[in-house]
């Protein structure tokens, strides 16, 4: 296996090692590490300490905080693959009894239930679960803070719900349906609700001068599915390749690919992210990432994926607060995809071609605009605007001969061939609009007819 020092430039590995450096002594954290994925394998890693000889490397753990939430999430999209369950569902078909009953599987998994960000008092980060034996304890009166449905609003007690629903679809407890669908399969030995050596220590360090405080770690009870994993750089890189290609063993490209979906409206004046099911989606210096920020009191983490380069980024700190542990995860790999961009596959012609899909190629006219049709591997079409204005999309097609959208405004809607009756192909119908193969085909289906008296000048 390659080394990950041959994997990127000394440039690039210089250009790492700085960032992380600048976000360790900037942010005044007793210690940080991070580490990058490109083309299957672990190209960097770094960290650094405040105690020489004592640098973490990518087998200590971290806490992850919220990135647990992408875990609790991948279980729950696991039921509704087995058809367990629907995300469309009301809560209290499968969970009965808890006060808020009407919310979706949906609402919850994209914090669009209207639920409280957070339960109620004493803070449950720096308490034991112990404190909220129940989910009434967990919930209280923090339903309805916004009409489900209308708008994201993150919210820790709702991935609380949605741990206490895997274990009643499941019957088994959350960290051990956790264990045995997830972290098994995936190979993330050092994955798990409890800290296992070496582990880095939770500390808060003073605004105003450079002393430190030790930090509880908790064990959080029932909130443990919104916050509780402790991870490593390296199985957090492995799972960060399952969220960009899947694994059937766990979860399928498509429902990966799902989750990535933003699936609510953001916050007011948020304009560069949205959440999907379990995973943020953030655009950053151009770049389309994946992922999720994470804290709990003595520990920051931050996993952004870019699945167009090919590039995951992981890093940690175990300190409170003062590393924008989400900047530096993006700059991460912006470092990379920037310096050393992913080159493509050689092109190579497709292994075989339908001859009647062949001839459907090339120009469309819906009205007077032009497109053009390409054809696509495995009988995939593209309908794109000649002059990319205008709404186009790739189809993948369907045994029953028509084709449906995978993009934008006409991602489910249905393409199809429409035949005169001795078999020629008169036009495409795509969600009711007509494309034909001239700009308002005299002879052809267009809705509202086609004035006789043809195309004419000014003068007509």
């Amino acid at each position: 296996m390659t080394s990950p020092a041959e994997l990127l430039l000394p440039g690039t590995r210089r250009a790492l090692l700085h960032r992380l450096a600048i976000a360790q002594t900037e942010g005044r954290s007793p210690s940080m590490t991070a580490a990058v994925r490109r083309e299957g394998q672990i190209a960097w890693h770094g960290s650094r300490s405040c105690v020489d000889g004592h640098a973490p490397d990518t087998d200590t753990q971290f806490r992850i905080g919220s990135l647990t939430k992408t875990f609790t999430a991948v279980l729950v999209l696991r039921l509704r693959d087995e058809g367990l369950l629907d995300l469309g569902d009301p809560l209290e078909k499968h969970l009965p009894g808890t006060g808020a009953g009407d919310v979706t599987v949906h609402q919850l998994l994209a914090h669009s239930a209207g639920l409280g960000a957070e339960a109620p008092a004493p803070w449950w980060e720096r308490t034991p679960g112990t404190v909220r034996p129940g989910l009434a304890e967990v919930l209280e009166d923090r339903t309805g803070v916004h009409p489900p449905g209308r708008r994201h609003h993150y919210s820790n007690p709702g991935y609380t719900l949605l741990g206490s629903l895997i274990e009643a679809v499941r019957g088994d407890s959350w960290a051990e349906v956790l264990r045995r669908e997830v972290l098994e399969p995936l190979g993330l030995h050092r994955t798990g609700p409890q800290p296992q050596a070496p582990h880095a220590g939770a500390w808060a360090v003073h605004p105003w001068a450079d002393v430190l405080l030790p930090e509880p770690a908790e064990d959080l009870g029932l909130m443990a599915p919104a916050g509780q994993l402790w991870s490593t750089t390296e199985d957090l890189l492995r799972f960060a390749a399952f969220l960009a290609d899947g694994d059937d063993r766990v979860l399928s490209a498509a429902s990966v690919a799902e989750m990535r979906e933003p699936a609510a409206a953001p916050e007011p004046g948020d304009h560069t992210g949205h959440y999907g099911l379990g995973l943020q989606v953030v655009r950053s210096k151009g770049r389309t990432l994946i992922g999720h920020t994470g804290s709990l009191p003595g520990f920051l983490a931050a996993l952004w994926i870019s699945v167009e380069d090919d590039v995951a980024a992981v890093v940690f700190a175990n300190v409170t607060a003062g590393v924008p542990i989400g900047d530096v995860a993006a700059d991460l790999v912006d470092i990379v995809a920037g310096a050393e961009p992913r080159i493509p596959e050689p092109w190579r012609p497709l292994p075989e071609v339908d001859q009647e899909l062949l001839a459907l190629t090339g120009p469309w006219y819906w009205g007077p605009r032009a497109n053009v049709l390409r054809l696509l591997p495995e009988r995939g079409l593209e309908l794109r605007p000649l002059n990319g204005l205008g709404r186009g999309a790739r189809f993948v097609a369907r045994p029953d001969g028509t084709w449906t959208g995978l993009d934008g405004y006409y991602t489910g809607e249905t393409l199809r061939v429409v035949r005169t009756a001795d078999g020629r192909v008169s036009h495409l119908d795509l969600g009711s609009f007509v494309f034909t193969r001239e700009p308002y085909a005299p002879k052809a289906a267009v809705p509202g007819g086609v004035d006789e008296g043809g195309w004419r000048g000014l003068e007509g």
